[in-house]
């Protein structure tokens, strides 16, 4: 009997032996402690972020106010990009590692921000709230809006956006302020062609804390995600800060080519109703200019061009960025026709081979074509996403009042290519389908 309890008592022993032996190896093994552990000794080394060209910005962290910001501070003087970022990685190299763990996951990541500005004076309420409201169907980011706005109409923006759902609400934030011009003669910028559209030069000077943002007239509708033209940011070469569509496409019945009594970028000039702007190159650029032989800041700029050209301009702002690029043409960007299109595609024969293929990217109503007869086709698709109840049905209470709606306007000028404007929204609407029905019923492998 003695001796079978020392048997026992041996093998327990030798049990719990085994046991501590084992969760000592694997709490050694564990990669947290790992990490600890090579920091504490000076083993590990950060590696240097991947900058790349540096203009699709890394909106990489959010501010405390939950605003996606800048990862770096503007660039200070026009300089060499690829100087800049090999300075930015050296600075990254010699950064010593915080003494706590931070495994990167993705949950941890910050989530990327749009941003998106438009300008609302007047009576541009309801066109500019349709407009948000047509981003907000397809997007897949978050998007922070910045509205400028008359003081009359700030209070109702903030009324009229959260009456929306949660669900809604839950893709943006914004900011509404107020018009002004820092430099200049305000009732000047003010009344120069469509009450306050000259607001969008001062965005560079205004928003300095925002890295790039995507500006748009009131009068624009997306008819898919602004996600995709976002990412053209990616595309932008080292000297690249705009981005914008040709004013026309054919030089013989474009406006800038037969009739303007100014410089104009390339051969039909460019159209600023959609423009993408990488705004820390822009603050951070000395412009060429006609005025004197050095460059100037894009603020300092902007009141001599005006005094210089206001009696040969007619279209106002957009007539000065075309002076602007026509001097400095190694800075913009051109996306194609669809992401710009409006009616003078169309009215005069189709004549944006892009939107052909493709479809209509983004929808650009100028002339008032949304609110009169004129041009149905463009009057169809606004009326159908301003009434659109939100969470409702895409493709039964958007789409196909859309393709119904068309068979109206199949014998006016640009109703009679309905595919240009149905192709890009029924396939975008395939694709919202499939992110919010077809994964969540998905078996699980």
């Amino acid at each position: 009997m003695r001796i079978h309890c020392k048997v026992v008592v041996i093998a327990v022993c030798f049990g719990v032996f085994l046991l501590l032996y084992f969760l000592g190896g694997n709490a050694a093994d564990d990669p947290l402690l790992k990490e600890v552990v090579e920091e504490e000794e000076g083993n590990s080394s950060p590696s240097p972020p991947e900058l790349g060209r540096d203009v699709a910005p890394k909106f990489a962290r959010k501010s405390s106010a939950g605003v996606g910001v800048r990862a770096e501070e503007p660039y200070k003087g026009r300089k060499d990009w690829k100087s800049i970022n090999r300075g930015a990685n050296e600075k990254a190299k010699s950064k010593p590692l915080s003494n706590v763990a931070r495994p990167v996951t993705k949950r941890t990541r910050a989530e990327e921000v749009m941003h998106l500005a438009v300008v609302a004076c007047g009576n541009r309420l309801d066109e500019t709230l349709t407009m948000v409201k047509s981003a907000l169907l397809f997007t897949l980011k978050k998007i922070k809006f910045h509205i400028f706005a008359e003081d009359p109409l700030a209070p109702q923006f903030a009324e009229r956006l959260k009456q929306w759902p949660r669900s809604i609400s839950a893709k943006f934030q914004y900011s509404v302020y107020p018009i002004t011009f820092s430099v200049g003669n305000a009732d000047e910028w003010k009344k120069l062609f469509k009450p306050c559209a000259a607001q969008r030069l001062f965005l560079p000077v205004i928003l300095k804390d925002v890295d790039s943002l995507l500006y748009v007239d009131t009068d624009v509708l997306f008819l898919r995600p602004m996600d995709d033209i976002w990412r053209l940011l990616k595309s932008f070469n080292s000297t690249q800060l705009a981005a914008m569509a040709p004013e026309h496409e054919v030089p013989k019945i474009g406006w800038y080519s037969r009739f303007a009594r100014h410089p104009f970028y390339g051969v039909t000039g460019v159209n600023s109703g959609v423009m993408l702007m990488n705004l820390t190159r822009i603050r951070s650029t000395l412009f060429r200019n006609s005025m004197i032989p050095s460059g100037l800041s894009w603020e300092d700029l902007l009141h001599p061009l005006y005094q210089k050209y206001k009696n040969h301009i007619t279209w106002g702002d957009q007539d000065l960025l075309n002076i602007i690029f026509h001097d400095n043409p190694e800075c913009l960007f051109i996306f194609p026709c669809q992401w710009n299109y409006r009616p003078d595609h169309c009215m005069y024969g189709s004549n944006c081979k892009g939107a052909e293929e493709e479809g209509v990217s983004i929808l650009h109503g100028n002339r008032g074509v949304y609110h009169d007869d004129k041009q149905p086709a463009f009057k169809v698709v606004y009326d159908a996403i301003r009434d659109f109840p939100f969470e409702d049905n895409m493709f039964q209470s958007l789409f196909y009042p859309i393709q119904t709606k068309f068979l109206d306007t199949v014998n006016t000028l640009c109703g009679r290519i309905p595919q240009v404007f149905l192709k890009q929204i029924e396939k975008t609407m395939r694709k919202v389908f499939e992110q919010k029905v077809v994964r969540h019923v998905r078996p699980h492998k």
